[in-house]
This record gives structure tokens, sequence and C-alpha cells, in this order.
């Protein structure tokens, strides 16, 4: 490395954010990049650790290590080019991936990783900056043409991968705009939307086919699809939300979180957000239901809503604020973890099981709630059980779903082709072939393993791409 003492001597610093006070007024990115000097220097503290757990820990294998070094010698450009040789997109896991390779990190064993998340995003933003960043187009056409259908991130990396090695790639989108859950799932004020169209911009050029507002399965059949393609890419994504079957869920203002942000999103973009109804939180006491990502997506959301109050609660015990380094390292621990959302004005509670929504025989007015705890059973394996005589209720005039999501929606392309299932409902495939139980069709991206993270969704976007151009050409130059 080109400063081997540097993790002795340089203190680990972080991106800082705007004031809650001044954030919570628009829907804008609030984080403060390091300036460029002090970027230098926490790319200086990634150790010669021989073993870089760190590759491990990223999903796709970035050459952390690498750029961080070069970053240090003020070799941007260079730092660039190691970036995008694993990663399609690190300006969208620069900035919303929870980033398990700092996890990994070896100097987290004493909780101060190198900030390899802030070099990331800092790289590729410096890149954009710079114009470096232009169409890679194929010098020469392989006469195949490929199906890509969903256009969230995993969508998005196969077809760009398959458009560099000269196939025609039609994308296909059922909604107005592309970008899947980045578009419509994540806050502007996480992911600006701007990020996702100079990338869509890029993939045009070098020959990507966009159609949006086209369902597969509805608005048009899949055997006209697969008759005009050589093969199918399904990466779709998992948009089943997982429900709560308990007395009063049929009130009005109970609400899957997903619908709650994206008609948000929708709001944003100034695009029509459809018959639905509008879910606002403004003067509400909100309560989110599920402590994940999307949790507090809308949190966050609510507060900028002009939320009376916004509560998340959490079936889960608290987990503690530091992971036990012997046990865990280098996997991704439990630890609390705390968003910047939360640090805009939430109350949070674990342990909490809902028993019923109360309302006025219309709308939702509060909820009833029991304390839970876990406890071995006769057979030694450990349940959830009701604290005796725990039971409280809360005020709460818009209740949001966020636990998750269970499989993909089954109607439409995934029963039109009649593709097999995995025990839990995804599009069953392996992450060899890549291949559904249909030949030339193909699955990736939380479609295919399930609800998962955005880095995953990119890995799996890549790897499916290397796998159809095999399947089409019989060997592949792409990367694995």
């Amino acid at each position: 490395m080109g400063k081997p003492t540097g993790f002795k001597e340089i203190e680990r610093h972080d991106n800082t954010y705007a004031p809650v006070s001044e954030r919570i007024k628009h829907y804008r990115e609030f984080v403060i990049p390091l300036p460029e000097a002090e970027l230098r220097q926490q790319g200086a503290r990634c150790m010669d650790c021989g073993i870089p757990y760190c590759h491990s820990g990223c999903p796709v294998n970035n050459l952390i290590p690498d750029w961080n070094d070069l970053v240090h010698e003020g070799n941007w450009r260079g730092a660039l080019d190691a970036l995008h040789a694993t990663n399609n997109f690190p300006e969208f896991t620069g900035r919303i991936c929870p980033a398990p390779c700092e996890a990994s990190c070896t100097l987290n064993i004493t909780d101060n990783p190198v900030t390899i998340k802030n070099i990331e995003a800092a790289i590729i933003d410096r890149g954009w900056q710079e114009g470096w960043i232009e169409p890679k187009i194929s010098p020469r056409r392989s006469g195949k043409r490929v199906a890509v259908i969903g256009s969230g991130p995993a969508g998005l990396a196969c077809a760009q991968q398959l458009a560099r090695v000269g196939h025609g790639v039609t994308l296909f989108e059922r909604n107005a705009r592309l970008g899947g859950l980045l578009r419509y799932g994540i806050p502007d004020f996480k992911l600006e939307k701007h990020l996702i169209d100079r990338r869509l911009s890029q993939m045009r050029a070098e020959g990507v086919e966009f159609r949006s507002n086209v369902e597969v399965g509805t608005t048009v059949s899949v055997d006209d699809v697969m008759a005009e393609h050589d093969s199918v890419v399904l990466t779709g994504g998992s948009e089943q939300p997982r429900d709560m079957a308990i007395p009063g869920r049929e009130l009005d203002g109970v609400h899957f979180a997903m619908h709650f942000l994206t008609q948000q999103n929708r709001r944003v973009a100034e695009e029509h957000i459809g018959q639905n109804r509008p879910i606002l939180a403004g003067g509400k006491h909100v309560v989110v239901i599920g402590g994940g990502d999307t949790g507090s997506d809308c949190v966050g959301t609510s507060i900028r809503q002009g939320a009376a109050s916004v509560t998340q609660l959490e079936i889960m015990p608290k987990p503690p604020k530091s992971e036990d380094k012997s046990m865990t390292w280098p996997n991704w621990p439990l630890k609390l973890r705390t968003s910047s959302s939360h640090l805009e004005g939430a109350e949070r509670d674990w342990s909490v099981s809902t028993g019923s929504f109360k309302g006025d025989g219309k709308r939702v007015t509060s909820l009833k709630l029991v304390r839970n705890k876990w406890e071995a059973s006769a057979g030694g394996r450990m349940a959830m059980v009701e604290v005796e005589g725990s039971n409280f209720e809360i005020k709460a005039d818009l209740v949001l779903l966020a636990m998750g999501f269970l499989h993909p929606r089954h109607d439409g392309v995934v029963e039109g082709y009649s593709v097999k299932l995995d025990e839990r409902g995804n599009v069953l495939a392996d992450t060899e072939r890549y291949q559904t139980s249909r030949a030339g069709i193909f699955a990736a991206g939380d479609m295919r393993r399930g609800q998962s993270l955005v880095v995953w969704a990119i890995r799996e976007g890549r790897q499916a791409a290397h796998a159809v151009d095999t399947y089409l050409m019989g060997s592949s130059s792409l990367p694995i």
C-alpha cells in the first residue's frame, strides 16, 4: 500500500449530513462529502492486511484495496477503472448499499473500518464530473436478441453487459419510467433520480432499447416476446409484500409501505400517482411496522410530509450496540443500526407484536400491542411468547406495513412463462447458469434470490448476462 502505517496514523472520518432542521424541508440528497484531501487520507487507511476480506464481504467483489490506494495517490481515473471493473453502477451502491465490505474490513475488528462506501461514491461522482464516463459501444453485432423484463438494478446491469458484447437488448418496464425499485421505492433524499437517468442515457447510446409502460404478460403477450427474442431474462424483483392478517386490517389508513413510498416518489417527479387515493402523513400520528431499510425510508418520508409523530415498531429484540467481533467478524453482524431518518425525530420500540388495529368504524385510530420475549420451548428451540400483562395501545392515524417481501408477483410474466418456483415462491434458477426450468429463459436478482440488497441485484444481473451470452454464443468474454 502507498502508506503502510496509514491505519495507525489517520482516524476514520465519515461524510456528514446537513442539519436536520434544514434537510427535512426537502427531498434532495443531504450528504456533505469529505474534501478531496481528506478522502485521499482515508484511502491511505487501507492496510496491507494480506487477505482482503472486503472482497468477500462485497457481493460484486469490488477491488477495494486497489482503488483505495489509487485514491490515496490521487489517481482518480485509475480508481474509476478499477471500480467499474466489477460494478456497473457505483453511484447507486455508494449511496444506498449498507456496506457489508466495511463490516468485513480488517480494521473493523476495532470498530474503525476504512470508509469504503464514501470513497466509492467519491470516485464515481468524480468520474461523471470529469466526463470520463462514456458509452462502451460494441464494435460488432452478434445478431442475437435478448429481452430483459424488469428495469431494476439486476435488469439494468444484465442489459448493459449484454449490449456491450453486441447483443440486441430490449428492456421492458411496466412503469412509465425506468429504474424499478431504484426509482419508485427509494426516496429521493437517499438517491436522486437524475443519477438513474444519466445511466439510462449511456445505455441507450450503447444500444439498449427501452420499452416503458409495457407489462409483459398483460399489455404484451409472453409468447410474442419470446418469439421476437433468442432468450428472455426475468428481473422483475420481489414485489409481494408481507401482510398482517389481524383484526382491523381492512380499516382505511393501513397501507403497505411501498405504496406510500412510490406515491411520494411520483410526486417529487411530478408524475401522476394513478387512481389510488393519496397516502399522506401530514398532521398524522404515523406508526411504521418493520425495522428495516424500507421502514426507515417511511420514517424519513413521513417526517418530510409533516407527520405529528412517527413511531417505528420491530417485533425482534433491540440489537446490541456493538457485536461480538470474535463471533461474527468478517461476516455481517447483528447490531443496532441508526439511519439518518431515525435521527430526524422518530421513536423506536422493539419486541412489540401487533394484536389488532382499532378504528372508528372506518379509519384506523390506534394499535393494540403486546410485548414479547424469546424462550426455549420443550424441544429446545427458541420461540416467541407474549409477556403476560404487557398489553398497551398507541394512537395511529396512518399505519405503514414495512415487513419485507415474500416473493415476486406470480400473475403475469411468471405464470405466463410457466417457470418452476422454489419453496419460497421465487423463480427457480441456480447461480451458475441462471436458467429457469424453461430453456432460453433466465432469472436474476430478487425475482430469483428473494428480497435482498441492490449490490446483490447488480451482481446477479452481471452473472446472468455471462450465462445468457454463453447460452447464445457457446462461450463468453464477460466477467462473472
